[in-house]
């Protein structure tokens, strides 16, 4: 028997579906919550490219063991009451992009929410748009620029729960954004109205999260993506090339990932004296653990115990009109020929 079986009669008008998916967050800030959820994202081949077997001794043996209770402890210093502060912007998110493509098309359309690791499962996403009649699906990883370890793997949890059923819907994927106009506005808005408001740094810093180095050289076009972006949002804003700098942060493991490093760099910057810097991280669609304590608390220490002066983080462009509406636009244009315009 296949699972998640359509529950929409023959003959109904077809609706189309939009599913939007970030990563994914721990249910609790709990060390058990933590277990479970970094073992099921290190478990996933696409960002652990090692043989499976000794990856599995090294996870079992060494990370689960200690990992969990050092995360679930940085986990306490973002936690809301409402919860995870990327689940929350996520969902706020699908509502807004939802409200946005109201009236926009003919045949009824439905927007929900997956992570690939945690709830809101993908496959239950799926599901729910399943039983909304919804036979066409636009899926949008909230991953700006496409890595094999984000981006594939949303697409690979998509083709495995789809995989299930007997009656496969139409699907369509959308692989990055990263140079999309209406994004790049957008980071260079977030970053104007903070200038206008305190003034400019000496320099800014567009850190992305990092991955290994050979899965760049494997053919992983993620570093480039980020170099793009980064260059388009400078442009926008005419900064010279001395007043900006591209940076990865929140390497695991003792391989090279990609460099140079966001917190050797920030420790340099604040050894050699700089008077101001400002961080942004445009890989990241959300505020999440990895921009509000690594880079607003983390790095910040490092800058400033090296002797640096005024650190800043733009924060995540989240909920903000322009970043709805810009992916509002990939969505909308990846719907032509399925959703008829009004």
């Amino acid at each position: 028997m296949y699972v998640g079986e359509t529950k929409a009669p023959h003959g109904e008008l077809t609706a189309t579906g939009v599913l939007l998916a970030n990563l994914g967050t721990p249910d609790a800030p709990t060390t058990p919550a933590l277990k479970r959820y970094l073992r099921e994202f290190l478990s996933d081949p696409r960002v652990i490219e090692l043989p499976r077997w000794k990856w599995k001794i090294i996870l079992n043996a060494f990370v689960l063991p200690t990992r969990p209770a050092k995360s679930a402890a940085a986990y306490r210093e973002v936690w809301t009451d409402e919860g995870s502060p990327l689940l929350i912007t996520a969902r706020h998110q699908t509502a807004k992009i939802a409200a946005a493509l109201e009236g926009r098309f003919k045949s009824p359309l439905h927007v929900e929410l997956g992570m690939r690791y945690g709830n809101p499962s993908i496959e239950s996403a799926l599901d729910k748009l399943q039983d909304q009649g919804c036979r066409r699906i636009v899926v949008l990883p909230l991953y700006p620029q496409y890595a094999a370890a984000t981006t594939a793997s949303t697409f690979d949890a998509v083709f495995a729960a789809l995989g299930k059923r007997r009656w496969m819907p139409e699907l369509r994927t959308i692989a990055q954004y990263h140079d999309e106009p209406l994004y790049v506005a957008a980071l260079a808005n977030s970053i104007r109205e903070r200038w206008d408001a305190d003034g400019e740094p000496e320099k800014l810093i567009f850190s992305f999260h990092g991955i290994p180095q050979r899965y760049f050289e494997a053919g992983d076009p993620y570093f480039c993506h980020c170099q793009k972006t980064a260059r388009l949002v400078a442009e926008a804003l005419g900064l010279p090339a001395e007043r900006w700098q591209v940076c990865f942060q929140s390497r695991f493991g003792k391989e090279p990932w990609l460099q140079p490093y966001t917190d050797e760099t920030l420790k340099g910057l604040g050894k050699a004296g700089l008077g101001s810097v400002d961080v942004i991280c445009p890989g990241f669609s959300a505020d999440c653990l990895e921009t509000i304590e690594e880079i607003d608390q983390e790095n910040r220490e490092y800058f400033e115990k090296a002797g640096g002066g005024r650190y800043r983080y733009i924060a995540a462009l989240n909920e903000r009109d322009d970043h709805i509406a810009a992916l509002t636009e990939v969505v909308a244009r990846n719907l032509g020929g399925w959703a008829t315009a009004m």
